[in-house]
């Protein structure tokens, strides 16, 4: 028997059951916390200056996170950020963004990381960090 015009379809059952399983995983529950920061989860450990912004470098203890902020939101510029696991292979992020780029998240249990970042013309480098 199928739902006409009328009755609930399909779309409206998966639409719903997409709410449930994103509540009960947790990404509506909090959106303001991982908003504030940049979407990457574990602890702020580092902040990396950058003329019109910052780098902000997040450790958890299996991952570390990296992402470029803008320090005046609104605007479409370059920007880009990247994370190198000691031994690995980087993985980044960049285009054009009015708040941020990234989140970008490596594997780091007991690894050094290399985060770099950009804004416009401005660039910063970490080095070899959380060792």
């Amino acid at each position: 028997m199928g739902y006409g015009r009328k009755g609930r379809g399909r779309g409206a059952a998966s639409a719903g059951a997409l709410a449930l399983v994103l509540c009960v995983g947790g990404l509506l529950a909090a959106p303001s916390a991982q908003a504030a920061t940049g979407g990457c989860a574990g602890d702020l450990v580092r902040t990396l200056p950058l003329p019109t912004g910052e780098v902000r470098v997040y450790k958890s203890r299996t991952q570390a996170c990296a992402v470029t902020v803008a320090g005046d939101p609104g605007r479409r510029r370059p920007m880009a950020v990247s994370i190198q696991p000691r031994g690995g292979v980087p993985v980044g992020d960049s285009g054009q963004f009015t708040r941020y780029a990234g989140p970008v998240t490596v594997g780091a249990i007991s690894r050094c990381v290399y985060v770099k970042g950009s804004i416009e013309s401005g660039s910063v480098d970490s080095g070899w960090i959380l060792c």
